[in-house]
Parts: C-alpha cells; sequence; structure tokens
C-alpha cells in the first residue's frame, strides 16, 4: 500500500502560557512512501516521529494537509477504519491474557462482514504466530516470556487484522543489545515475507541504516532528507545529516577554501575546483582516513585501539570541533603508538564541505 503524506501539519498549544505561539511537531510533510516498502523514520528525541506515527495511524488529526493510503483519503477517517497495525514501544501486552489471547483480541472486535468464527480466529493467530516464530508460546502468559517473546507477540497482534500499513514505535528500544540485533533482522524477514508497508520509528541510525529500504531524517518536525541510507550516509545533504548517521560519527573540522585549497589549519588537506575562497564546516568520515607517513593532514595521536579486522586511531588536530578524532583503517596498518603525531591522506569522495552560515552541503570536485 501507497502512502502519501501531502502538506501534513501538527501543531500543538504552547504549554507555557506566557507563549502564544504554538509548538509544531510536524512541519509541512510531503512524502511518497512505496508499496511494499520497509521504512525507518529517523531523528533525534523531540523531533517529531513519534507525533507522525500517531497522525499515520490516526491517534491523532493534523491541523492540515492531506494522508493518502493508495488512492484513498484517510486524514479524517477514524484509527479503526484505516487497516493499520501498531506495535507500541512498550508493546502493551494485556498480562492477564495468554499469547493466543493477545493475538487474537483484535479479531474478536470485528462486526458484520468481517467478523470470524473461534475456528477462524484460532487460525489467523497460529499463522501470525508461527510468522514471528512464536507457535509454541501460545498459552503462555506475557510475564512468563523475555523481552524479545513479548516484542514478537505484539508484532504478531498487530499483523493478525492483516493490516494495509504497519508501524511500529520505538520497537527494540527496551531489549539489550544482542536482542536488538536479533529482534531487527527479524523484522526485516517478517517485512519482507509479507510485502506489507511499515514504517518505523527510532532514535538509532545504526538501526534504521541496517534494515531499512528507505529513511526520512528528521529535525525539529522538519524532514532534511529521504532516500536509500547507503545513499544518504554517502551524500549528507546538510550538516546535521552528515552528523546524524555513521557510527563512528564523521569528525567536524573548522576550515578554509583559498585558491582551490582545503585547508584545516595550515595544512592544506586537498585541492578542490568549483569551489570559492570561503570558511567552511569540514566533515570527514571515519573510512576517509588513509595512513599515510608523508599525508598532508597531521594530528596529534592519542591512542589506538584494535577492533579484529579494523583499528581506530584515536587522535586530535587544532581544527576539530570536538573531542577526537576516530579514524578506521585496517588492523594491517602498523601505528606507531610511541609516536606523537599521525599523518593522513584523505579520501575525497569521504571528505564532505558545509556553509558556514546555513550548514548546506557545498559540492566540489577534487582535483
Amino acid at each position: 500500500m501507497k502512502v502519501v503524506l501531502q502538506n501534513l501539519t501538527k501543531k500543538f498549544p504552547n504549554r507555557n502560557k506566557k507563549i502564544r505561539s504554538e509548538v509544531i511537531a510536524v512541519n509541512d510533510f510531503n512524502i511518497e512512501i512505496p508499496d511494499g516498502k520497509l521504512i525507518g523514520l529517523l531523528g533525534p528525541s523531540g523531533c517529531g516521529k513519534s507525533t507522525a506515527l500517531n497522525l499515520l495511524c490516526g491517534l491523532q488529526k493534523p491541523t492540515s494537509g492531506k494522508l493518502f493510503f493508495g488512492e484513498d483519503d484517510v486524514t479524517d477517517l477514524p484509527a479503526e477504519n484505516r487497516g493499520v497495525g501498531m506495535v507500541f514501544q512498550n508493546y502493551a501486552l494485556y498480562p492477564h491474557l495468554t499469547v493466543k489471547q493477545n493475538i487474537t483480541f483484535p479479531l474478536e472486535n470485528l462486526r458484520g462482514a468481517d467478523k470470524l468464527t473461534k475456528e477462524e480466529m484460532s487460525k489467523r493467530a497460529l499463522e501470525a504466530a508461527k510468522l514471528v516464530q512464536i507457535d509454541e508460546l501460545m498459552e503462555r502468559k506475557p510475564s512468563e516470556l523475555s523481552g524479545g517473546q513479548q516484542q514478537r507477540v505484539a508484532i504478531a497482534r498487530a499483523l493478525v487484522k492483516m493490516p494495509r500499513i504497519l508501524l511500529m514505535d520505538e520497537p527494540l528500544s527496551n531489549l539489550d543489545a544482542r536482542l536488538r540485533l536479533q529482534t531487527r533482522e527479524e523484522i526485516r524477514r517478517i517485512q519482507k515475507e509479507t510485502g506489507i508497508t511499515t514504517i518505523f520509528v527510532t532514535h538509532d541510525q545504526e538501526e534504521a541504516m541496517s534494515i531499512s529500504d528507505m529513511i526520512i531524517v528528521m529535525k525539529e518536525g522538519v524532514i532534511h532528507q529521504v532516500g536509500k541510507p547507503q545513499e544518504v550516509y554517502d551524500d549528507p545533504t546538510n550538516l546535521f545529516v552528515a552528523k546524524f548517521l555513521g557510527t563512528p560519527p564523521i569528525s567536524v573540522f573548522h576550515g578554509k577554501v583559498k585558491g582551490g585549497k582545503l585547508y584545516l589549519g595550515e595544512d592544506a588537506v586537498l585541492t578542490m575546483k568549483n569551489v570559492d575562497d570561503r570558511e567552511v564546516w569540514v566533515g570527514i568520515r571515519p573510512e576517509g582516513f588513509i595512513l599515510d607517513d608523508k599525508g598532508a593532514m597531521c594530528c596529534k595521536l592519542t591512542g589506538v585501539e584494535v577492533m579484529g579486522r579494523d583499528s581506530s586511531v584515536i587522535s586530535t588536530h587544532p581544527t576539530l570541533e570536538g573531542t577526537e578524532i576516530r579514524s578506521i583503517i585496517s588492523a594491517d596498518s602498523k601505528v606507531n603508538e610511541q609516536a606523537e603525531t599521525v599523518r593522513f591522506t584523505l579520501k575525497p569522495h569521504k571528505v564532505h564541505i558545509f556553509d558556514k552560515e546555513t550548514e548546506e552541503r557545498i559540492y566540489f570536485e577534487a582535483d
């Protein structure tokens, strides 16, 4: 099911009575979500992600704008009539019901032509349970399940209705690191098997990038960039997106372009075309550093962390905005840990420059 958000805006009254202006949680969303895709709605806390999800499922009404499922205008359609499955952050399972009863609960409320017999409900519940691999737990209560199993019950309950759209609000936030990894892979598998258009909210960029067909990066209610995860990572539209995506994060420096060269302090680290002389923000991805004794960029070495196949060289630079640079290099590359400095050559396609005032991306050609 294709989903279209057309000039969608949601405003809330300001709780501070002295301030008359409204709080804009979702600001003029215009986006088309393709049918059958897994979409990550990504951004820092308070950026409007959950509000956008609540607008999609009908728990809140937009202040203005339109919302379409396929060709159907669902802007004013009640939540129960939208055909949406919702997985909440806290799972919202009924503690006194068994797994089977929790899964079948949404089916018991169907009326009219959609009403099912008990046999049909049991069959649908078993199919949903098998899909999320909890069919052997049907008689247990939620208190007898692990966090990951409870999450699967919540997903099965959302899927049993055969929804047109599946929505997930921070679905993995209550799980430990290992279980998060396992469960996000399960979510991807389930989405592929069902083909249901799925939108999930997260502030974890690694989580979103690992399983999404497309990510939507938000800040303060505004969409900053939409695209395939790797494309957004490689080609950020502004400094916020560049800083938000990536682990370790991008290193940001105060730089300047002068005479066709990019300078970090006194170091001319790149030669570039088509950029006028100006001060800029310079972002360098961790994998953009090449260890080179004759490299143009000289940093103060503070440590080396070996992480199996890779090593993380930790250093600082006078122009650095932040506390440390983490450069990811092959573990085969040897670093003299007793040295005071370390030198790098930079990979041009891993270096991004941004306007100092607007923080918008400046595109250049490396010479």
